[in-house]
C-alpha cells in the first residue's frame, strides 16, 4: 500500500477506466451531433468530471492535486504589480520598440544605400 493509502497495482485499472470514459464522451460526441451543443456540453463536462474524480483517486492523480493545490498557495503569495506600474512598464516598452525600430529602419536604409552604391 503507497502512502496516500491507494493500492498502486491497480491504478492501471483506474486509468483504463478514464481512458474509457473519455474514449466514450467523444465517441458520444460525434454520434449525437445532431442534438443540441448545450447538451452535448453539459455531458462532456459531467463525463470529464466522473474521469477526473477517477484519476484523482490514483497515486499520480493525488499527486497532481497535492501540486494543484500548492501552486494556488504559490500564486495568493505573489505581489502583482499595481495599475501604475503596468501602465508605466508598458509605456516604456513601447518606447524602447519605437526606437529600436527607428534604429533599425536606419541601418536598413544606409546598407540598402551602401549595396546599391556597389551595384551600380
Amino acid at each position: 500500500m503507497s502512502e496516500t493509502g491507494g493500492k498502486p497495482e491497480t491504478d492501471w485499472v483506474k486509468w483504463v477506466l478514464v481512458a474509457i470514459i473519455v474514449a466514450g464522451g467523444v465517441y458520444a460526441n460525434s454520434y449525437f451531433s445532431a442534438e443540441s451543443l448545450l447538451l452535448r456540453a453539459v455531458g462532456l463536462l459531467v463525463l470529464a468530471g466522473i474521469a477526473g474524480w477517477i484519476a484523482a483517486q490514483t497515486e499520480r492523480g493525488r499527486a497532481f492535486v497535492s501540486l494543484c493545490m500548492e501552486a494556488r498557495v504559490e500564486i495568493r503569495k505573489v505581489v502583482w504589480p499595481t495599475r501604475q506600474e503596468t501602465v508605466q512598464t508598458t509605456i516604456i516598452v513601447l518606447i524602447v520598440i519605437f526606437i529600436l525600430a527607428i534604429i533599425l529602419w536606419l541601418l536598413d536604409w544606409g546598407l540598402n544605400g551602401i549595396v546599391s552604391g556597389i551595384v551600380s
